[in-house]
């Protein structure tokens, strides 16, 4: 993951990472107007910081412009953040609709919450620029082929400023050192980025250049090869410099300070200590270990298998892998079996059309390495939708090794990571944003990771009773990583366990390919620290909230319908979500 702007990491890429999406097609409500106006306000700051950013959320008269790093942004950015919070503050004051007065706080909390952030970031780190991983997210986004290719053409624009060959501009390698060094000379005791960081962003570097190379050459831009043959000579410099300048500036230890990793597991939503945290997730993975052991024994039993361990039973389902060219096509057969039980059972409301899955190239791997939801845009949305993407894989490491990934590739395990990343999970949650309407304080603004990652793993949840034993059995064993990730990731930042620790666990104990156990330790210690607690505190906030209107509606209570209601609200807090399930859905179904 880059490390981009503090504006743009706590506001924008963190939205992107999460892939939310925007209503187009749906009638919008007179609140949804009057709100998405008083939104207008902060997209407006985060555009003109992050303009590569708001040009992917769907805004429009940005696509030519880039981030400006020629001078240091940090007292501009708090200084319109500020502005900003005065006006949606004075706006507030006179505002009477309860819905719209909720959304002004949601944006004010949101601005306020980013200044905080960019504080701590000032604090404490020096400028970390990953170039090579910033701009191969750009040209990824824009040539996606569900951008149109008008738009698409801005990418020549930026090429040329990236590169410094525009009129006024000079080479944005030149710019992001000059503000390092600017930034050492300020404070000399500023921590440098984690060690693994720097050397996963020089790993990563020619795979992405090569990445950015090809989806060049399958696009229909003309001119492009001179351009990018400058700016790759210019990002392949700028990584050997980082080698040797930033890379011995780089701290052995991954751990964040304290207040910076609270600050973290605020913003992806968790609103929990981490003991409490480790607390939960530590007795819940013990728990759902049992029911794994359960089930292992059944099918044990049913397929003869001596040894019915878990782990045992997982590493022979395990050795029915497919063969790359039927990967796709079972696939599509695990979505449309599971789709049929949504709808035998009345779990969910489906939409029509077909939801989409693909193969990550080798790019994508080493850019994300875990199968992800690739958004559509956030905004302007014309009808396109999200696309399941699986990863196959970590990028070679600096000594040739590749690590594989064997987790989506069996026939057991095809059916919970579909069930999370298309439907009924990520895709569908997506999908009904766009489809019934919400404003942009609660698909934007108001996003949060507890939330958005908590859906999917209910989603998984709701479809596990319907699934074949081995199907099952790696269902629990999607639930034991999250829970595992919920005490691995403050564990680790805590130095209660030691990066290898963390690999050595997640392999023997959860049962995950060394490629995935590695890129979920590179999550926790500088990926994303805090973001892998979200997945299991949000199911656990949104199961509450179900069983609560459960107990309250007794025989009235409808799953269908409760489902369709959570998807509707957009990607609140569980806070609000709680709150609208109890004072709107539980009234209405009641009566």
């Amino acid at each position: 993951m880059p490390t981009p702007r503090p504006l743009a990491k706590t506001v924008l890429y963190t939205l992107l990472a999460a892939a939310l999406t925007m209503p187009a097609l749906a009638a919008e409500p007179a609140w949804v107007t009057k709100s998405n106006d008083n939104a207008r306000v902060l997209l407006n700051v985060m555009a003109k910081y992050s303009p590569e950013g708001a040009s992917n959320l769907g805004v429009d008269g940005y696509d030519e412009q880039i981030t400006d790093m020629s001078r240091d942004q940090f007292e501009a950015t708090n200084r319109d953040l500020r502005a900003a919070i005065a006006e949606l503050q004075k706006r507030m004051r006179s505002e009477t609709d309860s819905k719209v007065k909720q959304d002004l706080q949601i944006l004010i909390d949101k601005a306020q919450d980013n200044i905080k952030t960019n504080a701590l970031q000032r604090k404490y780190f020096m400028p970390f620029d990953d170039l090579t991983g910033m701009i191969f997210g750009v040209v990824r986004a824009t040539l996606d082929p569900r951008i149109p290719q008008a738009r698409q053409q801005s990418l020549l624009v930026r090429l040329d400023k990236y590169a410094g060959l525009a009129k006024g501009y000079r080479p944005v390698t030149e710019l992001a050192h000059e503000r390092l060094q600017e930034r050492l000379k300020a404070n000399k005791n500023l921590l440098g980025p984690y060690k693994g960081e720097i050397e996963q962003a020089l790993n990563d570097g020619p795979t992405l250049l090569k990445g950015m190379r090809e989806l060049l050459a399958k696009s229909e831009l003309k001119g492009w090869e001179s351009r990018f043959d400058t700016l790759e000579k210019q990002l392949t410099a700028y990584n050997a410099r980082l080698k040797t300048e930033m890379l011995p500036r780089a701290r052995a230890d991954h751990r964040l300070p304290p207040e910076v990793y609270a600050d973290n597991l605020k913003n992806f939503g968790v609103d929990i200590g981490p003991q409490e945290m480790i607390s939960k997730a530590l007795t819940s993975f013990a728990e759902i270990r049992n029911q794994m052991q359960i089930t292992a024994n059944l099918i044990a039993k049913e397929r003869g298998f001596k040894d019915a361990d878990y782990r045992v039973v997982m590493n022979e389902l395990k050795k029915q892998q497919i063969p790359l060219d039927a990967v796709m096509p079972l696939y599509a057969e695990r979505l449309a079996a599971i789709e049929s039980a949504v709808r035998e059972q009345h779990i969910v409301t489906l939409p029509a059309r077909k939801a989409v899955i693909r193969l990550a190239s080798m790019a994508e791997n080493a850019a994300q390495p875990a199968p992800h939801m690739s958004p559509p845009r956030l905004i302007g949305n014309t009808g396109e939708y999200g696309e399941f993407v699986l990863t196959t894989g970590m990028p070679p490491d600096a000594s040739g090794k590749r690590l594989v990934f064997d987790d989506f590739t069996h026939q057991s395990g095809t059916w919970s990571i579909t069930a999370h990343e298309a439907r009924p999970g990520h895709e569908l949650q997506f999908a009904k944003m766009i489809e019934t309407g919400v404003s942009t304080a609660r698909a934007v603004f108001a996003f949060n990771s507890v939330n958005v990652e908590g859906w999917a793993l209910y989603a998984e949840a709701e479809m596990q009773p319907y699934e074949p034993l081995d199907g099952q059995l790696f269902a629990l064993q999607a639930r034991a990583m999250r829970a595992a990730r919920a005490f691995l990731d403050p564990m680790v930042n805590l130095g209660e366990i030691t990066p290898d620790g963390v690999k050595t666990f997640l392999m023997r104990d959860v049962g995950l390919s060394e490629g995935m156990a590695t890129q979920e330790m590179q999550r926790y210690t500088f990926r994303a620290p805090g973001q892998a607690t979200s997945y299991f505190y949000g199911y656990q906030r949104l199961m509450e909230t179900r069983q609560a209107a459960e107990v309250a509606l007794r025989g009235k209570f409808d799953r269908q319908k409760f489902n369709d209601f959570v998807l509707a609200q957009g990607l609140v807090p569980p806070k609000l979500l709680r709150k609208a399930v109890m004072e709107e859905f539980v009234p209405a179904q009641g009566k």
